[in-house]
């Protein structure tokens, strides 16, 4: 099978840790970009890496590259591939277009262009032409243009790959699948301590951590990928790289535990739990963080994700103040991480964070925190009073 260029896209500071993931799953030519990493890979690879990847957004495979400083030159390179090496003219097909240009502005003007080129050879080669579907196209097409740069890929995921499958039920503000994935990779999560998210919400950062402590492919219950409607779809390649992926799951003999004080959300975070198939390694209890301690003396994982005060209306002040203290007086021992974008609000924990990343939870600036509390710390407590 021969071997092709791919993108692997992806948030703002996960680009290290996608490298990391592409270099272990055996990716070659590894190269980091923003919010992208480049990598070579034959068609069992492209297959793999949408079903492995925890913090790939979409994995497309640039198929040509071309100059041009107006629509005239946009129309003519896109007109010069031959499209029906990929598509038939009964199919249906979508562009998404990303322009960085002065040359050309709208990414839909991009798109209508392109989309023209596209129909025009098929009616001038065989008197019919494919038609645009939105919703679910037989083929998605990528157009970039970065200056005069234009890059035409196939998007071989579909919708975006934090679309896992096991999430049917969410909560206010829930978390995206790759971010809270990356996220734990982030923090150093391993699988190698118990782990608690004490604001579990719908339950995303549980899932993740049993996938990435198990070692489960991160897709695995997805629906579909884009790739499965292309001609040269190959299903039998496809199980043989889903069971060798599956074959390398490992066992997992620490506690993952979830609370939240909502009893709808404890309800919706179990609901995902069961449909990722991951309910023999997760708990899910009604509790409020703020009336709870550390259960056992053993190394404990902290991540989750506090309100922002965007979509709760929540005394920010006094809820992060508390964050502080229960994390400081009950879980000795205990590395904890959240991500917040109340910035604000974050010089209330009065802790002093060992280190802060700076992310974004969709268009909001965000700081992913760590807070290390030292065992004795509630001993040492109790001694001064």
């Amino acid at each position: 099978m021969e071997n092709f260029k791919m993108i692997a896209k992806t948030f703002f500071g996960f680009e290290e840790i996608l490298e990391q993931e592409l270099l272990k799953l055996g990716a070659q030519q590894v190269e980091k970009g923003v919010r992208m990493v480049q990598f070579v890979g034959d068609k069992g690879f492209m297959y793999k890496s949408n079903l492995a990847l925890r913090t790939a957004l979409k994995i497309l495979k640039p198929i040509h590259k071309f100059r041009a400083g107006n629509e005239n030159g946009l129309y003519h390179g896109i007109r010069s591939i031959d499209w029906s090496k990929y598509l038939h003219s009964s199919k249906t097909f979508v562009i998404d277009a990303t322009v960085h240009s002065d040359f050309f502005r709208h990414s839909q003007f991009v798109a209508q262009k392109a989309k023209d080129a596209i129909v025009d050879q098929f009616r001038d080669k065989f008197g019919s032409r494919p038609s645009i579907d939105k919703d679910y196209p037989d083929l998605r097409i990528n157009i970039h243009i970065d200056r005069d740069q234009i890059t035409v890929s196939l998007d071989t995921s579909g919708a975006s790959l934090h679309h896992r499958g096991y999430k049917t039920a969410t909560n206010i503000a829930p978390i995206n699948e790759v971010l809270a994935a990356g996220i734990l990779l982030l923090s150093g999560w391993d699988g190698q301590s118990d782990f608690l998210d004490p604001m579990c919400g719908s339950g995303t950062f549980l899932a993740e951590a049993a996938m990435i402590a198990c070692n489960i492919p991160a897709n695995i219950n997805r629906r579909e990928f884009a790739f499965e409607k292309w001609n040269d779809w190959d299903n039998e390649l496809f199980d043989k790289v889903t069971d060798s992926l599956l074959n390398k799951t490992r066992d997992f003999n620490y506690t993952i535990k979830g609370f939240d004080k909502s009893p709808s959300a404890v309800m919706k975070a179990k609901d995902n739990v069961k449909n990722a198939n991951l309910e023999e390694y997760i708990s899910v209890s009604e509790h409020n963080f703020f009336q709870s301690e550390k259960e056992s003396e053993s190394k404990l994982h902290i991540v989750f994700n506090p309100p922002y005060g965007e979509r709760l209306d929540i005394e920010m002040e006094r809820f992060y103040k508390n964050i502080g203290d229960t994390l400081k007086q009950n879980y000795p021992g205990t590395n904890a991480w959240f991500i917040t974008a109340n910035l604000e609000a974050l010089k209330f924990v009065g802790l002093k964070p060992s280190r802060k990343i700076k992310l974004f939870n969709g268009s909001l600036e965000s700081r992913l925190v760590k807070y290390e509390m030292y065992e004795g710390s509630k001993r040492a407590k109790f001694q001064d009073s």
